[in-house]
């Protein structure tokens, strides 16, 4: 499985609360307005997180059907991971050895994070890779804490062998405007190249043939020459579909007329030769030299 990059996040969310003070005092009431770590404004007055990217628009670029034995392989290597660590702490405590940065980021895997992505493995290869568990589930299916899956979760994030989305979708309301809600996250899984150097031989991954690296190479240098030449209007119908790639297909054209209806009036871009005749120096030639004194 590939990286995958991410488009722009529209969250926020906007309440209000008002609380009295004090028997015995003067009634007081102060009102706040509940923020996102955003700070968009929302009008359902619900949280939507930071990073957030509306559900429906971007799930065919981000699941992806795991291969035969992929699934195994990588909880094969988590649990071989889990015991590699387990050594890593064992070393630091007793013989006084000095850990790395990614040896420390190992020694934080848990048993309760094997047994999540043991889950999630298993919704990826029922589901073919469409894997967008709730936090309630997850606790349900592992018998373990809410705040657990929390931090197992985050400990697979930050390994690596998670990638996680949060969503929001739209819901109905009273009012104008759109309104939208939290809802759940999507995950995929994948092998860090940081615990390789751990894992046995046999279950490293083979390195690719270089013949066929360079047969990758030549095509994607082929494929951003071929985009380099396509005229604008041609570049916008070869972008995915979604709201997002509309949004910036409406930014790219405007863009595009703006700059041929000002065309003429950049004459550098058409004659970068400074022009012999300005009027400027004209003028300048005809005003009145400023006395000295």
């Amino acid at each position: 499985m590939g990286t995958l990059a991410f488009g722009e996040a529209i969250a926020g969310a906007l309440g209000a609360a008002a609380a009295g003070y004090g028997a015995g005092q003067s009634a007081r009431t102060t009102e706040s307005r509940r923020k996102s770590r955003s700070g968009a404004p929302n009008p359902t007055g619900a949280p939507v997180l930071r990073d957030s990217v509306e559900a429906g628009t971007f799930e065919h670029l981000f699941f992806a059907s795991p291969a035969k034995g992929e699934p195994d392989r990588l909880l094969r290597a988590a649990r071989r991971i889990l015991d590699a660590g387990r050594q890593l702490r064992r070393e630091a405590r007793c013989d006084g050895r000095i850990l790395t940065t990614a040896e420390q980021l190992l020694t934080t895997l848990t048993a309760a994070s094997v047994r999540v992505l043991e889950e999630i493995l298993t919704l990826a290869r029922l589901n073919r890779g469409r894997v967008f568990p709730s936090y309630d589930y997850l606790a349900d299916a592992t018998s373990l804490g809410r705040a657990t899956v929390a931090r197992a979760l985050r400990i697979l994030e930050n390994i690596g062998f998670l990638v996680r989305q949060r969503r929001f979708k739209r819901v109905e309301g009273d009012g104008p405007g759109p309104r939208y809600a939290q809802t759940s996250n999507v995950y995929r899984a994948f092998l860090p190249e940081i615990v390789q150097r751990y894992m046995p031989r046999w279950m490293r991954p083979a390195p690719l043939p270089d013949d066929q690296v360079q047969r990758e190479a030549d095509r994607q240098e082929d494929m951003a020459a071929m985009r380099a030449a396509l005229c604008p209007q041609e570049r916008r119908k070869t972008m995915e579909k979604g709201k997002l790639a509309k949004i910036l297909a409406r930014m790219e054209a405007a863009l595009d007329a703006r700059m041929e209806q000002n065309e003429g009036e950049r004459e550098s871009h058409n004659h970068p030769q400074p022009l012999m005749e300005s009027y400027i120096k004209d003028n300048q030639r005809s005003w009145p030299s400023r006395p000295t004194t």
